[in-house]
């Protein structure tokens, strides 16, 4: 996610790359972030930061107070040319941002990254300072004006979807001292707390049964067959999460206090409608897609977690037994080259191309698949900048749902290499739909390797896992909406305790599970560690929005003759260029169908259909 790593830090050295072999995963890559800078005291790197910031005074200088002026002109003196002065600023400023962001992530723990973090990130908000004027002073200009501008100047027409973007903010735009102090404090407010958060939870150690533990191996814990395990991993989790809720109680306080106060300021209705604008996505079509996933909730998690607990030999599961392997389930490590041969097979099948693309992640170093203390947990695909190309980051422990986050990972990476043509400005696709590939390359995944399954118990156990994830990136996205808007609301009338942050998040917990599953003690804690909550408040309808687009997508190319693979390439590549209406009306599709999200849905509810019969048939 772009958004969490700009303006972040340092040089990873990729001597380790050695020293992260298992004999059982094999040679796990880490990335070449020498494609971006030799490393953060190169000259190179340096050079640019100097760069960034002497352009950044200079732009401000030639345009600020002119570009009214500039619109009724063409050439070197036109809103075209200082568009693209822009861009190409914007481009420097997002390498060096990449560099650093996702040196510090790889080891976020290493106070010499954290400095970097630190300069990096005040340097950017700097040069950012000079440049606040330009979209402020060109949305103070009649639309008409822009448009006959657009018309005229060739230079300005291309970048006519980045203006009509840009007028969406205007009913939000505060006067332009007010934007300057808000993108100042920044660093001092949102941005030192989302570090904070980071750095907190990278240092974070486990113990289970006297070993020290990082996040991503605990966690990892909870699908092992072993239900002691789960059980040993869970408390542990619970046990540390509790030892620092103080901090992710302030943390959480202090972000929703901060998105609230600005919230207030630029006249938001709702506290969702900032999230919803940077998406370029109406707020009745996320209200819709939410009603209809929890209206399904009986007929999914709850439906399928009664089931489970039949497989598992329980009457109710432990929460911890949510991801537990069914019995069926081999357990196999998959080694590293399996997963990368699994997904490009899938990828190709699909579309040539598409595994084309995918294959140069591994070839040229652009993946870190190991576990490392301190490393960010998760996993994401960051586009960096179009001059350069993506960078994917995955925790790889061989199990299967690990080749699945390969798999969505390197979706986005497909997806960001197609749409950087669109340049610096408009390559950036919003978040609902920039889950789109990511979903679509899971699915490819899933089916390539479901088609060649035969045994009715292996199927079982595919299909049971491919449900709880789709359960997990729908259901449970959903969820987390749901208790973020709790707790957004809540926060207006004061500060939340810890136990109040828990009682709302048990609230949503316990309505999207179901009856199938005992929340006992520990599980209050468990909101404390998502990334999203802190990151990206109200992201999480994403997941959700992208898969149940991706569940209807994948019927139209199952029932396609041909020329799918030439739309779906379009609508990759069209980045932020166009509205999701626009990118799915090739497919006939249309988000703003209330029916839309139950056809998603629906693919979901069968194949829990399918897994019954095969019970039934066993």
């Amino acid at each position: 996610m772009k958004n969490m790593l700009s303006g972040t830090a340092i040089n990873f050295s990729a001597s380790s790359a050695a020293s992260a072999t298992d004999a059982a995963l094999g040679d796990l890559p880490t990335w070449k972030l020498q494609d971006l800078y030799p490393s953060a005291t190169s000259t190179a790197f340096t050079g640019d930061m100097e760069k960034a910031g002497r352009q950044a005074i200079a732009f401000e200088e030639k345009w600020k107070g002119k570009l009214a002026d500039a619109a009724t002109k063409e050439g070197a003196e036109g809103i075209g040319q200082a568009l693209k002065e822009y861009e190409a600023l914007d481009e420097i400023i997002g390498r060096l941002g990449s560099f650093a962001g996702l040196t510090y992530f790889s080891d976020t723990s290493n106070p010499v990254n954290g400095k970097l973090y630190g300069d990096a990130q005040a340097k950017i908000t700097e040069f950012s300072s000079h440049l606040l004027f330009f979209a402020l002073e060109l949305n103070r200009i009649d639309d008409a004006i822009i448009d006959a501008c657009m018309a005229h100047d060739p230079d300005a027409g291309h970048y006519r979807p980045w203006l009509i973007d840009l007028r969406k903010d205007k009913p939000y735009q505060l006067e332009d001292k007010l934007e300057q102090l808000f993108l100042e404090k920044s660093m001092t407010s949102a941005a030192a707390f989302n570090r904070l958060f980071d750095e907190t939870m990278a240092e974070l150690r486990f113990d289970v049964d006297g070993e020290k533990l990082p996040l991503e191996v605990t966690l990892n814990m909870l699908q092992e067959k072993d239900p002691e395990v789960r059980r040993k991993g869970a408390m542990a989790l619970a046990k540390t999460f509790k030892e620092n809720l103080r901090v992710f109680t302030l943390i959480t306080n202090t972000l929703a206090k901060d998105k609230d106060i600005s919230d207030r300021w630029r006249n938001f209705e709702d506290i969702a409608d900032s999230r919803h604008l940077a998406n370029r996505v109406e707020r009745d079509v996320v209200d819709a897609l939410a009603a209809a996933v929890k209206q399904a909730y009986p007929r999914l998690s709850h439906r399928y977690y009664k089931m489970k607990a039949k497989w598992l030999g329980m009457d109710q599961m432990n929460f911890w037994d949510r991801n537990a392997p069914l019995p069926e389930t081999s357990n196999a490590v998959i080694p590293w080259n399996e997963a990368r041969d699994t997904v490009l097979s899938a990828y190709s099948n699909f579309a040539p191309e598409m595994a084309a693309i995918a294959k140069r992640f591994f070839d040229e170093q652009w993946i870190d698949a190991p576990v490392r203390p301190g490393k960010a947990p998760g996993a994401f695909a960051h586009p960096t900048v179009p001059s350069a190309h993506p960078y994917v980051l995955v925790n790889y422990l061989g199990k299967p749902r690990d080749v699945m986050t390969l798999a969505h990972e390197l979706g986005h990476g497909v997806h960001q290499v197609l749409a950087g043509a669109q340049g610096a400005l408009m390559c950036q696709t919003p978040l609902t739909l920039a889950e789109t590939a990511s979903v679509f390359g899971e699915m490819l995944t899933f089916r390539a390797l479901l088609d060649n399954t035969k045994d009715k118990r292996e199927r079982k156990a595919m299909l049971a896992q491919k449900v709880e994830d789709m359960i997990n990136t729908v259901v449970r996205q959903i969820a987390f909406y749901e208790f973020e808007r709790k707790v957004h609301t809540a926060r207006k009338a004061g500060e939340l305790t810890s136990d109040d942050i828990g009682e709302l998040w048990l609230s949503v917990q316990s309505e999207s599970l179901g009856p199938a599953i005992k929340i006992s003690e520990g599980y209050e804690t468990y909101w404390a560690y998502i990334p999203h909550f802190i990151h990206s408040p109200f992201y999480v309808y994403a997941y959700a929005f992208g898969d149940c687009l991706v569940n209807s997508l994948y019927a139209v190319y199952q029932k396609a003759d041909s020329g799918f693979q030439e739309k779906y390439f379009e609508l990759l590549k069209a980045g932020g260029t166009k509205h999701h209406s626009e990118l799915l009306k090739p497919f006939g599709l249309d988000a703003t169908d209330p029916s839309f999200w139950s056809k998603g849905l629906s693919m979901i509810e069968g194949l829990i259909d399918e897994l019954e019969a095969l019970d039934k048939s066993a």
